[in-house]
């Protein structure tokens, strides 16, 4: 049985990352360089934590966050952290990276020293815009 290589979705993850660029800047609309925000996140009066951003670097077309789960007080599996890469000139936001892996590569062969699936990229930035999703839904602004 010969094996199908992955191919990339290339107009379903480009409608994810405009997606995503959207609920960004709907969460921390106002951000500068270095500069650190949260939103509170509730479920029902129980606060279950916090979602950080900071801006590691900008350019002219492009800024570098960092997403995190900061002071979690939910059942939450583990805390987040996602390098998110902005493209204002696209209105795009795509994950570049996580703690302890630097880049993400879009497509990986399978399988691989650190078992990534071929995938990855896709499924990183759907997780981002169904954690973005809920940080929307159960934002509160912190008092």
């Amino acid at each position: 049985m010969r094996k199908v290589a992955y191919t990339p979705d290339i107009q379903a993850f480009g409608l994810i990352c405009e997606a995503n660029y959207r609920r960004v800047q709907s969460l921390f609309p106002l951000r500068k360089a270095s500069e650190t925000a949260r939103v509170a996140l509730f479920q029902g009066e129980l606060e279950m934590g916090q979602v950080q951003v900071t801006v590691l670097g900008e350019s002219r077309y492009t800024e570098d966050l960092l997403l995190q789960q900061v002071l979690a007080k939910g059942p939450w599996l583990n805390d987040p952290h996602l390098q998110v890469r902005l493209y204002h000139d696209a209105s795009m936001a795509e994950v570049v990276g996580m703690p302890r892996q630097h880049r993400v590569e879009a497509v990986n062969p399978y399988p691989n020293r650190k078992m990534h699936l071929p995938d990855e990229k896709l499924q990183l930035n759907r997780f981002l815009s169904e954690w973005l999703q809920y940080c929307l839904r159960h934002r509160r602004k912190p008092a």
